[in-house]
């Protein structure tokens, strides 16, 4: 049985209890919205290109596998073929492309998200009602809004 631990959580319940569930939220007004909109504009920015990076990084090396086997073969150090090595790199993107995505998100598009919500808290205070900023209660941390189950 799920317990109900945060203040978000006890409001949802005490509307569940009341019969009047939780208050609807206008996803396209939310869409409609000038920050909204700025926020995926500047993600797809980020995410468009480094996706289409790292396609082309990773199809260049198979391509290289399929047609250039003589020189994936050949030695760079001991046993290590430049197969290897291209192999390897691919691991390395994907923490660099991660490590820059998650820097980029605390920087940008986090404060753009947090705009935009606090932008549609303001024009719609009935529907966003203990939901601004992402929090579960206007006091409550990020993530807060949380129930636990024991």
């Amino acid at each position: 049985m799920a317990d109900s631990v945060t203040p978000r959580a006890r409001e949802v319940d005490a509307m569940r209890e009341h019969g009047r569930g939780e208050p609807e939220i206008d996803w396209m007004a939310i869409e409609r919205e000038p920050e909204f909109q700025e926020l995926v504009r500047t993600r797809r920015a980020f995410v468009i290109p480094a996706t289409i990076f790292f396609l082309a990084w990773y199809m260049g090396f198979i391509v290289l596998t399929a047609v250039a086997s003589d020189f994936m073969g050949q030695r760079v150090y001991q046993g290590l073929t430049v197969g290897y090595v291209l192999a390897l790199t691919q691991f390395v993107m994907v923490l660099v492309l991660g490590i820059l995505y998650l820097r980029k998100s605390e920087q940008v598009f986090d404060p753009l998200a947090e705009r935009a919500i606090a932008r549609y808290a303001d024009a719609h205070p009935d529907q966003a009602a203990g939901r601004r900023a992402g929090t579960g209660a206007a006091d409550e941390p990020v993530g807060a809004d949380r129930e636990t189950v024991r």
